[in-house]
């Protein structure tokens, strides 16, 4: 069986809210909706001057917790943008695009066509 099974890349920009204007591409980001949140490298958020906010525990495959900071960016994707919390990614961790991304774009994962999709609209409470 291929290893890439199931996987998919996206480009994506990021933009610190912060100082709008300024953007980094950021090439073949793999697409985890196992992942909460988005992991980028720490050298490209502080490049951009996102701050460090808060200190998140995630536990691994393999049952062991690390504890990484997370930071708020605009992230666009296919011309869509969402802010959203992500991980300030170290040596060795992966670069993600994770569920609550995804979904602050109102993206699904297409499957067989190992795409993003519009997710249609979303639920709305009415009086």
């Amino acid at each position: 069986m291929p290893n890439d099974m199931g996987t998919f890349r996206v480009d994506i920009e990021l933009e610190n809210p912060v100082k709008p204007g300024v953007k980094r591409p950021f090439r073949a980001v793999l697409v985890d909706t196992g992942a909460e949140l988005s992991w980028v490298p720490a050298a490209v958020l502080e490049s951009l001057g996102v701050e460090r906010n808060n200190q998140w525990r995630f536990r691994q495959a393999n049952g062991t917790v690390l504890e990484r900071w997370t930071g708020i960016v605009v992230i666009t994707v296919s011309g869509k943008r969402t802010g959203d919390d992500v991980v300030f990614g170290e040596p060795g961790d992966l670069t993600l695009l994770g569920s609550r991304t995804l979904e602050g774009l109102n993206f699904r994962v297409e499957p067989v066509t190992k795409q993003l999709v519009d997710a249609g609209p979303a639920p709305a409470a009415v009086v």
